[in-house]
């Protein structure tokens, strides 16, 4: 009996897979190996060394601290936009929705000038605030702002297509029943949206604490008060300190996976739970 091999579902998908491997062995992992390789040229102790610089851990803590900043901000201030562009119509909406997605477009120098030009002590809004005595840029609410702008469209197109699948219906029944707005959105919407909120913060994160053109015209780059990572091992690049930078650089790319870990673990838990409940 001649026995025929049963093809396969996916016609081709050795090949894809090979390819797929092939790619992201060259583009991800090769790259990733080799700044290793190279920060371990100077060895366990040298790398401990180099990230307990002083100037560097500063650095890192206002990176991390700052990129959690602009992440809560963006978690609700997106929400709103992406809840205000589903659920409401009103003139100019088109321009609106084009409008969150250009922090994506533009080069970032472009922003952070703009940034700088706006919040300046002589800029047309940090005019208003010198006389105060409140400094914006060349400070760490700079480097926030910086943060926020550049990072806003991760939650909104993140948030907006869940809010679009969910039927407003849902919302209405919510509150002819009695329950107010805030309730309505802790019980009825945040269940739905909260896998996406946790994807685009990831992602947000992750843009942030790497973020160079835009914040680098705004931060002021001072030592210890707003001099951001990506300087950190640029500078050492300046010096030709190929290995301390791998080394600064491996270890910012180790809290970043973790932290993105956490957020992936979250999001399995949930979308578990929500299947559970389904």
């Amino acid at each position: 009996m001649l026995l025929l091999k049963t093809p396969s579902v996916l016609p081709g998908f050795k090949i894809s897979l090979g390819l797929t491997v092939l790619c992201l062995s060259l583009l991800v992992v090769l790259p990733f190996a080799m700044m290793a390789a190279k920060a371990a040229e100077i060895g366990w102790g040298g790398f401990w060394n180099t990230i307990a610089e002083p100037n560097v851990l500063a650095a890192v803590w206002l990176s991390l601290r700052m990129s959690f900043y602009a992440m809560l901000t963006n978690v609700v201030f997106g929400t709103l936009v992406a809840w205000v562009l589903v659920r409401y119509e009103f003139p100019g909406k088109g321009l609106v929705n084009a409008l969150v997605d250009l922090p994506f477009a533009l080069p970032t120098a472009v922003t952070g000038i703009a940034l700088a030009t706006l919040y300046a002590p002589n800029g047309w809004i940090g005019r208003f605030f010198e006389p105060l005595g409140i400094k914006i840029a060349f400070t760490p609410v700079g480097i926030w702002i910086a943060l926020v702008v550049v990072s806003l469209p991760f939650i909104v197109r993140a948030v907006q297509p869940v809010l679009e699948e969910l039927s407003g219906e849902y919302e209405e029944a919510a509150a002819t029943l009695g329950a107010n707005r805030f309730t309505t959105f802790r019980r009825v919407l945040l269940p739905e949206i909260t896998p996406a909120l946790l994807t685009g913060a990831g992602m947000m994160f992750a843009r942030a604490t790497g973020e160079y053109g835009s914040v680098i015209f705004i931060a002021g780059n001072i030592p210890m008060v707003s001099e951001i990572l990506p300087l950190i091992i640029t500078g050492k690049l300046e010096q030709f300190d190929v290995q301390g930078a791998s080394a600064v650089a491996l270890f910012m790319l180790l809290v970043s996976f973790v932290i993105l870990f956490a957020l992936n673990v979250m999001q399995w838990a949930l979308s578990r739970r929500s299947g559970a409940k389904g």
